[in-house]
Order: C-alpha cells, then sequence, then structure tokens
C-alpha cells in the first residue's frame, strides 16, 4: 500500500474509533487496514495508537499525524478538483461543532444557507454542551463560547455573550425586582441549569471586585431549554447566557435582573484547525458563520 493509501486508512481509523469500523467504511479487510497502519508506524519510527482488547486510542503523536494528514489530503483533492475545472465548487461532508442552543438558534440558519448555495455539500452537526476535542472527533469547524487556552487551533472572533439572570415580568410583579444579589437567597425562586448540587456558586461583580455567593437553587435542570421554559411560565429567576434568552428578551416575555452585577462578557470564536490552508468548503463555511454571527445585535 502506498504511503497516501496509508494516511486515508490511518485517517479513518481516528476518525471512526477502530480498526473494523475503517475497514466496513473504506470496503477493505480488518488484516489490511491494520497492516497499513503498522507500516506508518514502522517508517515513522513511532507509536500512533494505543489499542487495547475493547478500544483503540490516537497517541498525541498521533493526533499530531492525523491533523497533517487530514490537510495533505484535503490538499490533493482540491488539487484534483481543480484540474477538473471546478474548483469553485466545494464538495465533501462539512462537520461542525457548537453547544446545543447555539447550534439550533444562529449556527443552522448559516448553514441551511451555506448548504443551499453548495449542493455538492453535506453537513454533519454535532451539537453538544460539552467542548468537543475537534482533532479526535474529526470537527472542520467549531464555535466556542468562553476564553480559549493556548493551542495550535485557529480562531477568528465573532462577538460577545453576556451571562445573566431573566424572569418574567409577571414573576417580578408578584415577587419584586431584586436590587442586589444578596436578595436572591430569600424571597425568591432561583432556577439554573448543569448543576448538580441545591447551592450554587454564583458569581457578579460589585464595585469592579468578584462577588461569589452561595445561593439555593430551587430547581437544578440538565438543559437551558428547561430553565428558559420555567421562567417563562413564571417559576423564578433564571441563570442563562444572553444569547439563550434572546428571542424572549425580544419580544418581552423576559426581562433582565441585576444587570450592574453581570461579570465580564464571555468571547465568541469559531474555531478550526487549518488556518490559510483550509479546504475551499471549509473556508466557505468560515467566512458566511464569520459574517453572520458578527452581524447578529444579540451576540456583539
Amino acid at each position: 500500500m502506498d504511503r497516501l493509501q496509508a494516511m486515508t486508512v490511518f485517517v479513518a481509523v481516528v476518525d471512526s474509533g477502530g480498526f473494523a469500523a475503517a475497514a466496513r467504511k473504506l470496503e477493505l479487510s480488518p488484516p489490511v487496514v491494520t497492516r497499513a497502519v503498522a507500516e506508518l508506524e514502522d517508517r515513522l519510527g513511532l507509536r500512533l495508537l494505543t489499542r487495547t482488547t475493547r478500544v483503540v486510542r490516537v497517541t498525541d503523536a498521533g493526533a499530531r499525524y492525523a491533523a497533517d494528514c487530514r490537510r495533505i489530503l484535503a490538499d490533493i483533492d482540491e488539487a484534483e478538483v481543480a484540474a477538473t475545472g471546478t474548483h469553485a465548487a466545494p464538495r465533501g461532508t462539512l462537520t461542525i461543532t457548537a453547544p446545543v442552543l447555539f447550534g439550533q438558534l444562529y449556527v443552522t440558519p448559516l448553514l441551511v444557507r451555506y448548504l443551499q448555495a453548495h449542493p455538492q455539500v453535506d453537513a454533519q452537526c454535532l451539537f453538544l454542551d460539552r467542548v468537543v476535542n475537534i482533532v479526535e472527533e474529526g470537527i472542520d469547524v467549531a464555535v466556542r463560547i468562553g476564553e480559549l487556552p493556548d493551542s495550535s487551533l485557529q480562531a477568528v472572533r465573532v462577538g460577545r455573550v453576556r451571562r445573566m439572570l431573566v424572569a418574567s415580568p409577571e414573576y417580578l410583579a408578584e415577587a419584586g425586582t431584586p436590587q442586589h444579589p444578596r436578595e436572591l437567597a430569600t424571597g425568591h425562586r432561583l432556577v439554573s441549569a448543569g448543576i448538580n448540587s441545591p447551592v450554587a456558586d454564583w458569581r457578579f461583580v460589585e464595585g469592579g471586585r468578584p462577588l461569589v455567593l452561595p445561593l439555593p437553587v430551587r430547581m437544578r435542570t440538565t438543559t437551558n431549554d428547561a430553565a428558559i421554559a420555567a421562567a417563562r411560565a413564571h417559576f423564578g429567576i433564571a441563570r442563562l447566557l444572553s444569547y439563550q434568552a434572546a428571542p424572549w428578551l425580544r419580544e418581552g416575555t423576559l426581562v433582565p435582573v441585576l444587570e450592574a452585577f453581570e461579570t465580564p462578557p464571555l468571547p465568541i470564536h469559531v474555531v478550526h484547525l487549518e488556518g490559510r490552508r483550509a479546504t475551499q468548503k471549509v473556508r466557505g463555511f468560515i467566512d458566511l458563520a464569520v459574517e453572520g454571527l458578527r452581524a447578529n445585535p444579540f451576540l456583539n
């Protein structure tokens, strides 16, 4: 098997998580796939994969090599497409990840526009409320909310969001509007997503200094949708990111609470691996996403 074929096999093993799955994907026998990876490891003199009886895991060196292989194979694919005179038409499968509600509200409309404009591109969406490993899970483009750690990833800042408290006007008319975060501890029902403890440390800023208060949470939920539903049903005060509450803030069924005590906004980035070497497929979507997200008033 030549080197490029071996790279294709190795990337398939990494992306599918095993030799058998890669063999099915490539329509090869498992021994051929195993031998191709072994030959690569012998040629490079390092271990790319750690194998056990149950799982196959990529090593740090293997993850870096897989990213390089993807770029090389993508360059070859683009060169072949350009040679046929169809370079202007992106094609292939675009894999995107974003937080669940952000993906639903803001990424999906942009992606639909992109797919309608490029009929040779398919898309796979991983909308998850966890940080997805771009290399290990074969992601082309990710939307990340929050400060980014130093890494080899390419990031374009497209906006920012606030961590805020919201409630319905009806709830506030009944329970009163708090004027200081300490008032939340008594006389108010609090709703929070993503916590397991009945007491949550909610962070605020007072006079330029951090203020952390342990507050009793009446309703705890695993999804932001449920927290929003509870607030819209006049149950209590919910802690959300501004983009999550944006549609209901716009229509007035939810209103901000204690805005003067909010912590600094969180940045939003569009993240990818390939930099200026990004394929036509990836580059086209990044350009559309950056323009569309920057233009959204609820993200800036």
